[in-house]
């Protein structure tokens, strides 16, 4: 499995973006979806996961500004009312595949909020 996610880029703070993730396979193959970020020199923590049952779950600072989506191919992740400190590279997962249990990350998306 590929992923290629795109959609980050530069906005100012109190703006949205809407990063997204394109599968080559299917993404109901997967356990769960997700978004992490990471910034240098720091840990890459989770941002959102949806799982194939459509159950989301959020990172503290996500909740009420993120929401995390998926189709058969694409996992979404709309970003609003963004502040700096949410300025990172963006990671996209398959996590935990159906038969193998492997999982699969993108080459991530920068976001840079300005304030």
């Amino acid at each position: 499995v590929q992923l290629q996610a795109s959609g980050g880029g530069l906005v100012q703070a109190g703006g949205a973006l809407r990063p997204s993730c394109a599968a080559s396979g299917s993404t109901f193959s997967f356990n769960a979806m997700g978004w992490y970020r990471q910034v240098p020199g720091k840990q890459r923590d989770m941002v959102a996961t949806i799982t194939r049952g459509g159950i989301t779950s959020y990172a503290d600072s996500a909740k009420g500004r993120f929401t995390i989506s998926r189709d058969k191919n694409t996992v979404l992740l709309q970003m609003n009312s963004l502040k700096p400190e949410d300025t990172a590279v963006y990671y996209c997962a398959a996590l935990g595949h159906v038969f193998t249990n492997y999982d699969y990350w993108g080459q991530g998306t920068l976001v840079t909020v300005s304030s």
